[in-house]
């Protein structure tokens, strides 16, 4: 039995680029964070000396709320390149759905939400951003191409 290979069509590879980018926000917020980002002390007035003077957990309880935010992450980008490996290289129309609602509800948001409090990491997330929305513009690019080849085929 002969496997017929696939090619790497460019939106799965967009995709795939994205997830790993994800991978590396994972580990960045697991490993690299720390309790309070000078964005976090010019957003909530507080240093992290006066934080711990009044809350002396909050630090600790913030790493843990970050790694956990992290691991997340990291299986989000996981999955992502998987799904770019497999159904969304075979361009199945579900998997544009999956990958576009995922998209919106995660990096999208987290762009929004970072342009909103004026944060340092604005630019880049939109960079990744825009890395998820290409991959969804080149799945649609790439299925009607396949579409107009098909209608000259017949």
């Amino acid at each position: 039995m002969t496997r017929h290979r696939r090619s790497w069509p460019f939106s799965a590879i967009l995709l795939a680029v994205f997830g790993v980018a994800l991978v590396c926000i994972g580990a960045f917020f697991m490993f690299l964070r720390p309790p309070l980002l000078p964005e976090d002390v010019r957003f909530v007035g507080l240093s992290l000396q006066q934080l711990q003077a009044e809350q002396p957990r909050m630090a600790s309880w913030l790493e843990r709320v970050f790694q956990v935010l992290g691991g997340y992450a990291v299986a989000s980008g996981i999955l992502t390149v998987t799904v770019a490996v497999t159904s969304f290289r075979r361009h199945e129309r579900w998997a544009l759905l999956g990958v576009l609602a995922a998209g919106v509800a995660s990096i999208g948001w987290m762009a929004v939400v970072n342009f909103i409090i004026g944060s340092d990491f604005r630019w880049a997330l939109l960079a990744i951003t825009i890395l998820w929305a290409a991959s969804m513009g080149m799945f649609l690019v790439e299925l009607r191409q396949a579409a107009m080849r098909a209608g000259r085929a017949e």
